[in-house]
């Protein structure tokens, strides 16, 4: 009894539980420091060394064409004469391409990112190896920030849904506030933990390395922008994450669709103005090229901003935004601009690899390519007269996909609503659906699901175990195109068991997105009656039912 009451004394101490609770937060963090080190380490025999030796390539082109573009060393090696080099380099690559195979599929932003990386790298180190594992430290600084921020940006968003989940029901309402705030916090805790050390990602981003976490803060701050209303900045962080990574505009309709079935039109496009003007701004070096484009930007940006300051309108500034960006793109197609960072940086992307299936995934796809299955097979086709229309499977899995991303957005819309915490769910849904159904997808691009579905753990413990599924077969899809491509006599055991478990493993992998998928739908009505508490009727005989 002594040390149970010291216990409870010891958590009714205010300052005592704060101390031992920021003692636990730093812990995990030194610790998934750590653990970040350790893999990379222990993985550099299986590194895998194609993407940093690509993105080392890529930043030491733009530097080339800064000394093509500049008259002398000194020029070259300016900021002045890296900018240009950046701003050119989209277009000398589409325009020497043979047969539209550009080899650079890098957006904008990281391009920029790898560009001032490897300048960086060559004034320090002008003879340096693209291989050395000390070089790629900054990369993998950014990597780690990317993975910190997710992991605030995962507590914020479980505190946030549970927070008002326990506002809106009425056993809640009994309690008092910090205990409502408290196990709020408790929830975001673990679930910010378990993103943090989650397994997939620190191999993928410190093993490997990829650069595949550096879109989740965007996305997630993202979602916690779409939550606190505030749609404009949403679609603001939708454009600057897509513009490091292009998988971003497979999940971004999503917080279009989900306004629109709440019939709130203006939110949506609200989404699409900070989305488009935000792009705008970003590309505007390449798009408005002479003072005339600039001139004409301006034009209509003054006027529309007077035409709204004579109608009132509310959120003057995201209208005059998004009519600001929509003009630049018109512009830009009208008066000269160039759309090579689109051409070279997003759509050379998503046709550079035309397979069903890339490598070592646990999808549909996968179980397709099994049956014989190919990304260009015509899966439906009708014929009038003398027209043929047909649709591929590469077509009927997108469209597959569209129509799950639009009962994930409705799911949302009707659970904000009713304020429950499964709009978590709906939030992590079309990662896992991205994943699970399209063609042309590496096996890497599970670890977004598997990170966000850490959310779980503030829904229900049954999602929070299936969250450890993903979280395994994404790290195991990693580990084995690791191990096949630098393949050793310890590991081959390794190699031919995750081969064989390929089938398998995509159909648990689609069961568990099944189940989320299913939780996204609103069953309120059906819970609301199994909740509600028995009333006798008035000329029943039987006891009143007790009230809590």
């Amino acid at each position: 009894m002594g040390i149970r009451t010291l216990l409870i004394q010891i958590y009714a101490n205010k300052f005592i539980r704060w101390a031992m609770l920021s003692l636990l937060i730093i812990a995990l963090f030194l610790g998934g420091v750590q653990l970040r080190r350790w893999i990379g380490e222990s993985t550099r025999h299986v590194r895998y060394q194609h993407d940093i030796v690509n993105a080392f390539y890529w930043g030491s082109e733009t530097m080339k064409e800064a000394r093509r573009l500049s008259p002398d060393e000194a020029s070259a090696n300016s900021l002045a004469g890296f900018g240009r080099g950046y701003l050119a380099l989209y277009d000398r690559v589409k325009h020497k391409a043979y047969n539209k195979d550009y080899g650079l599929d890098y957006p904008p932003l990281r391009l920029l990112v790898m560009a001032i990386w490897a300048r960086e790298v060559r004034n320090q180190f002008p003879g340096v190896d693209d291989g050395h594992p000390k070089l790629v430290n900054p990369l993998l600084k950014i990597n780690l920030l990317c993975e910190l921020l997710s992991a605030v940006a995962i507590f914020l968003l479980v505190r946030l849904c549970l927070e008002r989940e326990s506002c809106a029901t009425q056993s809640d309402s009994l309690r008092t506030p910090a205990a409502v705030r408290h196990r709020a916090s408790i929830c975001g805790l673990a679930a910010a933990s378990v993103a943090w050390l989650e397994p997939s990602m620190i191999l993928d981003a410190h093993g490997w390395p990829q650069w595949d976490v550096w879109i989740l803060p965007f996305y997630l701050f993202a979602a916690l922008s779409a939550l606190k209303n505030r749609w404009f900045v949403c679609g603001c962080l939708l454009a600057i994450g897509a513009m490091f990574k292009g998988q971003l505009l497979f999940v971004a309709p999503f917080f279009v669709l989900w306004p629109l079935w709440q019939k709130r039109w203006n939110r949506a496009l609200r989404v699409l103005a900070g989305f488009i003007s935000t792009a705008a701004l970003i590309a505007s070096p390449w798009l408005l090229r002479t003072p005339a484009a600039w001139i004409a930007l301006l034009a209509v940006t003054g006027f529309s901003a007077l035409l709204s300051l004579q109608r009132q309108l509310t959120h003057r500034g995201a209208w005059i935004s998004g009519i600001a960006g929509s003009a630049a793109f018109m512009i830009g197609a009208f008066a000269g601009g160039s759309f090579a960072w689109l051409r070279v940086g997003f759509l050379y992307g998503s046709e550079h690899y035309p397979y069903l299936v890339i490598s070592s995934c646990y999808n549909l796809p996968s179980l397709l390519s099994k049956l014989g299955w190919s990304l260009k097979d015509p899966f439906w086709s009708v014929h009038f007269g003398s027209l043929d229309f047909g649709l591929t499977l590469q077509w009927t899995l997108r469209l597959l996909y569209l129509g799950a991303l639009t009962v994930c957005a409705y799911g949302a819309a009707r659970q904000v609503r009713d304020r429950d915490p499964r709009v978590l769910i709906a939030m992590t849904a079309p990662w896992l659906l991205m994943f699970a159904l399209l063609g042309q997808m590496h096996e890497r691009y599970l670890v977004w699901g598997a990170v966000v579905s850490a959310v779980a753990f503030g829904v229900s413990l049954r999602l929070s175990i299936i969250h450890f599924i993903i979280s395994a077969a994404s790290t195991a899809m990693i580990m084995h195109v690791m191990l096949i491509d630098k393949k050793f006599e310890t590991t081959l055991w390794a190699i031919d068991l995750l081969k064989h478990i390929r089938g398998y493993a995509s159909v648990l992998v689609l069961a568990c997105v099944g189940v989320y998928l299913w939780n996204t739908l609103p069953r309120q009505a059906f819970q609301r009656r199994a909740a509600r508490l028995p009333r006798a009727p008035s000329l029943s005989l039987g006891p009143e039912p007790e009230e809590a």
